[in-house]
């Protein structure tokens, strides 16, 4: 496996590390605060930056099955952090988080997830 794809997968883990802090914190207080923003902002930048390193490293095309689930999720977490960080904006403080906005928090987070896991057993069946 090349450096960069190691650093790829160094860095998506970490993305999963900040991704499930931010999202099971929401879902257990039903609220955003700073905490959650941080967590949730320095998932999206890690996931970015391990898709580039994933993209850059792979010897395959970057429209594969993996990737496209993988860029779905990408963009289903970046569209929460910017409702999330919307409704924080809103008070500037701890917020309650909308009823439909907490379950596309739950189901991005899901579907993210799932192309996490999906990218594992890629790599772990070849």
């Amino acid at each position: 496996m090349s450096p960069i794809l190691i650093a790829g997968v160094t860095i998506v883990n970490l993305a999963l590390i900040a991704y499930s802090v931010a999202i099971i914190t929401e879902q257990r207080k039903k609220s955003v605060n700073r905490f959650i923003l941080t967590f949730l902002t320095a998932g999206v930048l890690l996931d970015i930056t391990a898709t580039i390193c994933m993209i850059i490293g792979s010897e395959n095309s970057f429209i594969t099955f993996h990737g496209m689930i993988g860029y779905l999720a990408l963009i289903v977490m970046f569209i929460d952090s910017i409702f999330l960080w919307k409704t924080w904006l809103a008070a500037k403080a701890t917020t309650p988080v909308p009823a439909k906005l907490h379950l596309y928090s739950r189901y991005a987070y899901i579907w993210w997830v799932v192309a996490y896991i999906t990218g594992a057993l890629i790599v772990a069946l070849n």
